[in-house]
């Protein structure tokens, strides 16, 4: 059984940085893909990144392209998102995914069968 474990949330002022991380375990494969997407209240849930654990290739929403970094470790069991240059638009409640495959969209919230908890980012202006 696939799992998977945010931790590194937190309230920060504009132009301030957080850094997410994700646990993952269960995986019998590096040929999957993990990511992020955040949903704020009243909000449709999106995208944020993703990474392909075999090669390390990655993929972010236009919303976090040249801000937010996506990148794992080396035993690719762990994931990290680092923040920079936060709005508060940022605000949400930030998920790690993961996928079972491969052959999938990487920013699409329908290819992602294994989510976590959660955790909340709050950006203050």
């Amino acid at each position: 059984q696939i799992l998977v474990m945010e931790s590194g949330g937190g309230s920060v002022q504009a132009g301030g940085s957080l850094r997410l991380s994700c646990a993952a375990s269960g995986f019998t494969t590096t040929h999957n893909h993990m990511g992020w997407f955040r949903q704020a209240p009243g909000k449709e849930r999106e995208s944020v990144a993703a990474i392909y654990r075999d090669r390390g290739i990655t993929y972010y929403a236009d919303s976090a392209r040249g801000r937010f970094n996506i990148s794992q470790d080396d035993d690719k069991n762990t994931v990290y998102l680092q923040m920079n240059s936060l709005r508060p638009e940022d605000t949400a409640m930030y998920y790690c995914v993961a996928s079972s495959g491969y052959n999938g969209r990487p920013l699409s919230s329908d290819y992602y069968n294994i989510w976590g908890q959660g955790t909340q980012v709050t950006v203050s202006s």
